[in-house]
């Protein structure tokens, strides 16, 4: 059975019925084709996730996920997502959304990252944006 774990490194993820959560993430790799061993998602600030993006990817910016896949290829998927709570605040805000879709947005987005799904160019965010709220209603419809 896959194992997902929520981790907190500097700041605490408040979600209702975290376990509800949890076996719709493994659901969710079930249902894109992909075989998950475990995913690990590691919650934190900013400033957190900022030193990660320097000292990993060489970027000197604030975002509000990384995601690494650590799995040898052709294995099971074994991933380790990164989230800034204060990010999705913010981009809460910006957004015009409410917290909870834009921590599912961004939780789904880990996943999907690890599933293949890119978001670097136009067809492939609309693609991305377009899985995202696929599974955020079906969360949400639960």
């Amino acid at each position: 059975m896959p194992i997902v774990k929520f981790n907190y490194a500097d700041r605490k993820l408040s979600f209702p019925d975290k376990t509800k959560l949890k076996n719709f993430i493994a659901a969710l790799f079930t249902k894109e084709g992909k075989e998950l061993d475990s995913i690990n998602y590691i919650f934190c600030s900013d400033d957190y996730l900022l030193q990660i993006n320097n000292n990993h990817l060489n970027h000197d910016y604030y975002t509000d996920i990384i995601t690494f896949s650590l799995q040898e290829k052709g294995e099971p998927i074994i991933g380790e997502v990164y989230i800034s709570l204060d990010r999705i605040k913010d981009n809460a805000i910006i957004q015009g959304t409410n917290l909870i879709n834009e921590t599912l947005r961004v939780i789904f987005h880990g996943c999907l990252h690890l599933c293949g799904y890119k978001d670097k160019t136009k067809k492939d965010i609309k693609a991305m944006r377009g899985k995202e709220d696929f599974y955020i209603t079906q969360y949400i419809s639960l």
